[in-house]
């Protein structure tokens, strides 16, 4: 099919869903703008994004063919439905098509992820989606169109393991969100990850008149972070151990009794992560015992997985996409961020691209945040927004979708052979890479 649209019946005639959509979004430009620019200039952390919780409400509460619910299982979530369309009087709802807004910014240095973009991405996709598939009379399954998910503490928490767990993705069938980075892509591999707290206890004591009294625990942390940086040498080369002394004592005449350290562990899929977590427990552990100290080893949030990709969304998106223009980069294997959007493709099917912000600046940095909030962003961050919506036209309008290749949500590894999955009625064939 082509890109955005459908085939119309015999002796009608109709506006191409794709042409609809794009209109629609151009449309609201203004208002999206605003959203983005809004939740960008007041950042808040992770689980504290009231102000941007509460302006998406708005958004979409504007428009009353829009059900939202706040406070959606989590005190910073929301969700807005809008459907079902397509099928007979009574017919339940089959297909159930779900974008993402996050909306957490970093501390110290703002939406230097872009997560503002990401929620004008979400909103501006469902727009788009909702208008196209209002001018449709007839469709292959009815279909309760769209859900917007906001989906808040990506950056520290995992929010959308937490609302996995709470069930909010139990009526979802296909998932679909994009995140601002230096390139076009429609997949990099984002790895899976654990973030681990060790804390050491030892004993205080006058450093210089009697040390001999004390038990060292930054000598337990000095030990520990040397360890780590030792058995790099062992780890494979996509692995990865980093991390910080986030307290080292009191004061230098004091030997300090407590220290503690935060180490982020990655591998580019789950299966690994235990590995590189026993290696590195190991490492702590021996450090207490050459310094008498206890330890404690925390893993104080959800462990993020790898993202599976969808060989056939991505080929739907990237055909979508350069019909609007987009120049798609060679996919890089050196990628090597994490985000809890790997969880939900093991539960969900979905779709995570990178999208261009006209910028050559890093994530992470300041230079980034304040790209995040130029209007120089506005043409790509809206053009990606009309690829995902036209994207999910061409799933929710076709009948079938073939290809070859296959894996199945939440299974953790590719299969080799082709693997139907069904979203209540309507069958779709999902593709690995």
């Amino acid at each position: 099919i082509q890109p955005g649209t459908v085939r119309p019946q015999p002796g009608t005639v109709r506006p191409q869903p794709g042409t609809v959509l794009q209109r629609c979004i151009d449309g609201h430009k203004d208002e999206l703008h605003s959203l983005s620019r809004d939740i960008w200039s007041r950042p808040e952390l992770a689980g504290n994004e009231t102000h941007a919780h509460d302006r998406l409400v708005r958004f979409f509460s504007l428009d009353e063919t829009w059900t939202v619910e706040t406070h959606y299982r989590l005190p910073t979530a929301f969700r807005a439905s809008w459907g079902p369309v397509g099928g007979g009087e009574g017919e339940p709802p089959v297909l159930n098509v779900c974008f993402l807004c996050e909306y957490d910014a970093l501390p110290g240095i703002g939406h230097a992820c872009g997560h503002n973009l990401i929620a004008e991405v979400g909103a501006a996709a469902a727009l788009g989606l909702k208008a196209a598939l209002e001018i449709q009379t007839e469709l292959p399954q009815p279909v309760k169109v769209i859900i917007v998910l906001g989906t808040p503490a990506e950056e520290a928490i995992g929010g959308k393991i937490d609302l996995i767990e709470a069930e909010a993705f139990a009526d979802v069938d296909l998932v679909f969100m994009a995140h601002p980075a230096q390139q076009d892509v429609s997949f990099l591999s984002c790895v899976a990850l654990d973030e681990v707290s060790v804390k050491y206890h030892g004993k205080a004591s006058h450093a210089s008149a009697y040390p001999w009294e004390g038990v060292n625990a930054l000598d337990a942390a000095v030990l520990a972070y040397n360890n780590l940086s030792a058995l790099r040498q062992q780890l494979k080369p996509e692995w990865r151990l980093h991390g910080i002394i986030k307290h080292g004592g009191e004061k230098p005449n004091i030997i300090p009794a407590y220290t503690e350290l935060e180490f982020y562990l990655r591998t580019p899929r789950v299966k690994d992560l235990c590995d590189l977590k026993a290696k590195a427990e190991a490492c702590f552990r021996a450090a207490a015992v050459a310094t008498g100290c206890q330890v404690e080893i925390i893993y104080p949030s959800h462990g993020y997985c790898n993202i599976l990709p969808n060989a056939t969304l991505a080929s739907l998106y990237e055909n979508n996409g350069r019909a609007l223009g987009i120049q798609f980069q060679e996919q890089s294997a050196d990628f090597c961020g994490s985000t809890d959007f790997g969880n939900v493709s093991f539960t969900v099917p979905g779709i995570h691209p990178f999208f261009y912000i006209c910028t050559d600046a890093f994530n992470h940095t300041e230079e980034y945040a304040e790209a995040a909030g130029a209007e120089e962003a506005q043409l790509f961050t809206l053009r990606t927004a009309k690829a995902l919506a036209m994207t999910a036209v061409d799933v929710v309008c076709c009948s079938a979708l073939a290809s070859e290749g296959g894996l199945q949500p939440g299974q953790a590894e590719p299969r080799s052979v082709s693997t139907l999955v069904r979203c209540n009625y309507h069958l779709i064939i999902f593709s690995s890479f």
